[in-house]
């Protein structure tokens, strides 16, 4: 005997070992050796993480996916893994020494150091495998993978030799976003832009003439980084500002300084803003890079890795210069408070000039959240111009193509602007960079230090002592390997002859940078294909008013919470049911709950089934019933599955699983077990046994088509209803999808249809016009076809019962004051005289009807103003948005309502 209720605490960990025990995800069994491959690549998760609601939707799709793959009978490689997340791990182990007052790294030693991030990996760094497990993720665990695994590594350094030696990489001094805190390059896409409420300082900068002395003119610039002017070299102003026209081509003299500078015409120079002077800093302000190489201006540094004002020993900064002491003095300090010095000495001097608020964005890391400085450093890097025309050229030839293909207009709009890529990271944790440095600084870049050794002493004709680069590389480079160096590359494995290229990525838009365009363009580079052929793009899960999830805002929803309190298919199959493409979904916990809910109704029925003697027949032919309820159940079925197999293939999770969800509980639920209940629970002979063992068939088809979003529970149901009927038959997940489009009996759609939509109709005019529940009222056929007739003979008495109904009659034209319903092309009427008072519905609803539209006039008037969707944020717009969309549903209810009673 079933239990009465469905408990997922005490059925997932046991059927999830079962799963492991058969072995059922691991990608070429031998019973899909002739089958068609299917692979997805997981995007590895930070080893540091653990599972939050934007990776619980990810793998749920992902996992929706295979599992139906490997339903169609398709050998899927679901490849899971692990990234090394380069910062974000440097940073947990070096706090853990911290909060375990151990020697920091610097005083370990890298060997060290790394060895104790091994020793963390080891220990704490499977959370998240663990956490997609519970999900119910079905990947071929035991092909884990992860980004420093020997493998991958092999792979890392085969690629980064191969673009060296084509001229791809290369080592360069330009500006890079450097975080103070970590002491490391990081990528522009790293960095975080924060509105600060800062000051515009304007500065007087001294003009002199051609011997150098001062004239009595002064220039004003305006800055938001005093700071920084130590290392100016230059003041800018734009070739058609008359102010400073004449000022062209000659010199100032640096406060501070004393050094000579020249003033250069650049349209840089913007004469709306500020004084329409600016000051040129080519090493600390990518723009002023740009300006100081089209007018050949030194590059001064004057600051440190911590972001400190370095000036003892700077050859740049003190070339032709003697700076006062108290200049000279700021000499180590912090930039806020070198800052704060640089304000007073100008002040000092006379040269400061105005004090003016200023908002501006401010570049923060976003994981050290401190200030990122633009820094002049020797850094590695890759020219990906030419790697990026082949990643376009490819999705322009529809070798990989966007779903929704709204995204490649994203995807193409970066490649076609991209820059250099920085690679290299100052870190000690990730793949070291393979190059080695002679003593004269040559470099040797080769896959292992043997082999550089031979390239340095083939150079010098003897053997020489080299210095490895300290660098690593940046994450996402290895990351960017990912679909083939999993597969074993650059070895030529089976794995990647059957599985490369990979069938579908299903990922965030945030890391189309990141991480989707570095795979198309590695990709083609090293295997010279596409590494996917479809890339699948999920929207943001938000909170239910539609606000960022953040911790800050303390609205972060936790998966594994839902998953204790709801189950994991209830928070899948809500996820899946809320994945429009191209919108974010808005996540009310009750949502997750109703969808618990929807598990229990199925339980439920099985429970009814079983009681009802419904057990399954393998002699059972769905084709042959007899029984139109049956017959019609059966179509029902039919048509669910051809929906929810159309809509997953083209990558619509919701419409399958609204698909998925209409059939089992309005369907199968609501109408064929209600309709059903008189046979069941009737006298026993061959319509009886027709419809229980149909009700058995399609509790198993259920299974199926439910399965890949509710696994757990389908599974469990599989096993329960497989024992009832001593059947053993395997996992449901190694099962096959059901094709029962042979089981479409328009005949029968058509005279049950018709009842479930007359009593529909009856139901929703009772409740529009009002209609007592307990009121029993008359309905009257107007001028009925032949087959109408005979229908209100065969189902009158269920019709009557579910419509609350005191009569079924017959009548050529429609009582007076009754309310209309059209039922496939036939008119129906409920007379309502003496039941409700007709003209009062009408006043009413024609009220509700006004305060509608008055009520949408006002939200598109809001909505139609540029000001309004400029200034309010995103959450209140899509709340406009929605209260829009429920007011026009409602609106047409109203109305319809009304058709029917003034008709």
């Amino acid at each position: 005997m079933m239990d009465k209720t469905f408990d997922p605490a005490a059925v997932e960990a046991r059927i999830a070992a079962e799963w492991e025990e058969a072995q059922a995800f691991r990608a070429g069994r031998p019973d899909r050796a002739g089958a068609a491959p299917y692979s997805i690549m997981i995007p590895p998760p930070n080893v540091t993480g653990s599972l939050h609601m934007g990776h619980a939707l990810n793998n749920t799709l992902q996992d929706v996916l295979a599992r139906f793959e490997r339903l169609r009978g398709k050998d899927v490689l679901w490849q899971p893994g692990t990234d090394h997340a380069g910062i974000a791990t440097q940073m947990v182990v070096e706090r853990r020494l911290a909060e375990s007052q151990q020697p920091d790294r610097r005083a370990l030693g890298r060997p060290e150091f790394v060895r104790r991030v091994w020793e963390w990996k080891a220990e704490s760094g499977g959370t998240i495998v663990n956490q997609l497990k519970r999900l119910g993720a079905s990947c071929d665990w035991s092909r884990e993978r992860f980004t420093m695994d020997e493998g991958l590594s092999k792979a890392v350094l085969k690629v980064f030799v191969d673009l060296h030696a084509k001229g791809l990489i290369y080592r360069d001094k330009r500006l890079v976003n450097w975080d103070p805190k970590f002491q490391t390059a990081i990528s522009d896409l790293e960095v975080q832009q924060v509105e600060v409420k800062g000051h515009l300082w304007h500065f007087a900068y001294p003009v002199v003439d051609d011997a150098g002395a001062e004239t009595g003119e002064t220039i004003t610039v305006a800055t938001t980084r005093p700071e920084t002017m130590l290392g100016d070299t230059a003041v800018a102003v734009h070739p058609d500002d008359e102010r400073y026209r004449a000022l062209v081509g000659r010199r100032v003299r640096l406060p501070l300084v004393g050094r000579l500078i020249g003033i250069v015409a650049d349209e840089y120079s913007d004469p709306e803003k500020g004084t329409g002077a600016v000051k040129i800093t080519p090493a600390h302000d990518f723009n002023d890079f740009e300006v100081g190489r089209r007018h050949g201006l030194p590059l001064i540094n004057v600051l440190d890795e911590e972001a400190r004002i370095s000036l003892d020993g700077n050859e740049a900064f003190l070339a032709g210069v003697e700076p006062a002491p108290e200049t000279l003095a700021l000499h180590g300090l912090d930039r806020a408070e070198a800052r704060k010095r640089v304000v007073a000495l100008m002040e000092e001097q006379g040269r400061l000039v105005q004090i003016e608020p200023n908002t501006h964005a401010v570049p923060h890391g976003d994981r050290s959240g401190v200030v990122i400085e633009p820094y002049l450093t020797d850094q590695w890097y890759v020219d990906v111009k030419p790697l990026a025309e082949r990643a376009m050229q490819a999705v322009r030839d529809g070798r990989t193509r966007f779903v929704p293909e709204t995204y490649e207009k994203t995807y193409f709009q970066w490649l076609e602007n991209i820059e250099p890529w920085c690679i290299s990271r100052q870190l000690w944790w990730g793949h070291q960079i393979p190059a080695w440095y002679d003593p004269d600084g040559a470099v040797f870049v080769a896959e292992s230090e043997e082999a550089a050794l031979e390239q340095a002493a083939a150079k010098h004709g003897r053997p020489v002592t080299l210095r490895r680069d300290e660098d690593v590389l940046d994450t996402w480079f290895s990351s960017g390997l990912w679909p083939f160096s999993t597969l074993g590359w650059p070895d030529a494995t089976p794995e990647l002859a059957r599985y490369y290229p990979t069938s579908t990525l299903v990922t965030g838009f945030d890391i189309i940078f990141f991480w989707v365009a570095r795979m198309m363009m590695l990709g083609l580079h090293a295997m010279d294909e596409v590494p996917f052929g479809t890339v699948y793009i999920h929207a943001l899960v938000r909170d239910e008013k539609g606000a960022k999830m953040s911790k800050s805002k303390g609205n972060v929803v936790d998966p594994l919470d839902l998953v204790d309190r709801y189950g994991a298919d209830a928070l899948r199959f809500t996820l899946a049911a809320m994945a429009a493409q191209g919108r974010d979904i808005k996540l009310a916990v009750q949502r997750v709950e109703g969808y618990r809910n929807f598990a229990t109704k199925l339980w439920n029925a099985s429970r009814f089934a079983e009681m009802n003697g419904c057990r399954l027949d393998p002699a059972f032919d769905p084709a042959a019933v007899s029984g139109t309820l049956n017959a019609w159940a059966l179509g029902e079925a039919a048509r669910a599955a051809a929906e929810i197999t159309a809509a997953l293939d083209a990558f619509r999770f919701n419409d399958a699983a609204n698909a998925a969800y209409r059939f089992v509980w309005n369907v199968f639920c609501d109408w064929y077990l209600e309709l059903a209940k008189p046979v069941l629970q009737g006298e026993d002979g061959p319509a009886k046994e027709e419809t229980r063992r149909t009700v058995a068939f399609l509790i198993d088809q259920i299974c199926i088509l439910l399965h890949p979003f509710m696994p757990f529970l389908t599974e469990e149901l599989w096993a329960i209803k497989g024992r009832e009927a001593g059947l053993d038959r395997g996992l449901l997940v190694l099962s096959r999808w059901p094709d029962l489009a042979a089981l479409a009996r328009p005949e029968a759609e058509a005279e049950i249809g018709w009842v479930v939509d007359l009593v529909s109709e009856i139901r929703s005019a009772r409740s529009e016009t009002n209609v007592p529940a307990s009121a029993q009222i008359p309905l009257v056929l107007v001028a009925p076809s032949a087959a109408v007739r005979e229908r209100a003979e065969r189902w009158g008495e269920t019709v009557r019962r579910l419509g609350r109904l005191a009569s079924i009659d017959v009548a050529e034209t429609s009582p007076a004051k009754s309310v209309q319903l059209i039922v496939r092309g036939e008119v129906a009427a409920l007379p309502l005289e003496g039941v409700v008072d007709l003209a009062a519905e009408v006043a009413r609803l024609k009220k509700e009807d006004a305060k509608l539209v008055g009520e949408i006039a006002k939200i598109d008037a809001k909505l139609g103003n540029a000001d309004f969707l400029a200034r309010a944020k995103e959450e209140v717009v899509e709340e406009q948005r929605e209260r829009r969309e429920t007011a026009a549903a409602r609106l047409a209810k109203v109305r319809e309502a009304l058709a029917r009673l003034e008709g």
